[in-house]
């Protein structure tokens, strides 16, 4: 079995770490809080964006993963995390004579700046119309230059256990459904963890995917769909525009899974309805 580095070992890196050690591979989670790693993590305590923090690497790092996430949403924390964080790790394995047969990044769909309802993919061109995006963009590129053997997981909208706020917002019947079109894109988080699991020891992968589910979401289905299974009234049409005030910079766009599926990832989550219908049965289950 091999050893694998994760670093920020969060909300998709501990269920990446749980499937990592029921195969019987031995894993090392950095996080500043140590505490919050997965049982039977191995923790690494420090922080990325100061590698000297991190102390002695494992004797042979075989397999790493870089999925950190921002401590809030402002683009000092952004550049903080992916950029500084990503260029501490590299830094870190490099003074600790440690290569990796492969390095896998989580990204984020949000390097497209497309708002049209637009059919997106791994070749489609990026532009990015906030910090968030070009940060994530900047950061991908980064890892490109390390000469190592990379691979970028572009993710969509993750959701999944303790993630659960559209749920939420229906039960409160705080969803309103706009009067056009608009779609979004998601991945539950076991299959977010799955696929990262999946192109760290594929034999050939490529070196970008999009990471979201085989259905870009259109709203209207999506919130129907919740409302029937949750037994609640259908939410009405918003004619005031004010659900996407709220939201202004969430663009419509239909991004495409299909590379992910080629290469053999079968989704355990195929559409939102298997990944909000497990979560909302497991809701009652627990009530």
């Amino acid at each position: 079995m091999s050893q694998v580095v994760i670093a920020g070992c969060g909300y998709v890196g501990n269920a990446l770490a749980r499937m990592l050690l029921a195969e019987g591979h031995e894993v090392f989670g950095i996080r500043r809080n140590p505490s919050e790693l997965a049982k039977g993590v191995r923790a690494i305590r420090g922080d990325l964006a100061d590698p000297r923090s991190l102390g002695p690497a494992p004797q042979r790092v075989e397999y790493a993963v870089f999925a950190v996430a921002a401590d809030e949403s402002s683009e000092q924390a952004y550049r903080r995390a992916y950029l500084d964080g990503l260029a501490g790790f590299l830094e870190w394995l490099a003074d600790e004579g440690q290569r990796p047969k492969r390095i896998v990044m989580t990204s984020s769909t949000s390097v497209y700046g497309q708002r049209r309802g637009e059919h997106i993919d791994e070749d489609s061109p990026t532009h990015p119309t906030q910090f968030r995006g070009e940060t994530l963009l900047a950061s991908e590129r980064l890892l490109a230059a390390s000469g190592m053997s990379t691979v970028v997981v572009r993710l969509g909208g993750i959701y999944g256990p303790g993630r659960e706020s559209l749920i939420e917002r229906a039960l409160a019947g705080e969803l309103s459904i706009r009067p056009a079109e608009h779609f979004s894109n998601r991945i539950h988080r076991d299959d977010a963890a799955g696929l990262v699991r999946h192109l760290l020891f594929h034999p050939a992968p490529a070196a970008l995917y999009l990471g979201v589910d085989s259905e870009p979401a259109e709203e209207s289905r999506l919130y129907t769909f919740l409302a029937k299974e949750l037994g609640l009234p259908e939410p009405t049409l918003d004619e005031s525009g004010e659900s996407s005030r709220r939201r202004p910079g969430v663009g419509s766009k239909r991004c495409s899974n299909r590379r992910a599926r080629e290469s053999g990832y079968a989704f355990r989550f195929p559409t939102f309805r298997e990944g909000y219908g497990a979560l909302i049965r497991a809701r009652r289950a627990g009530s």
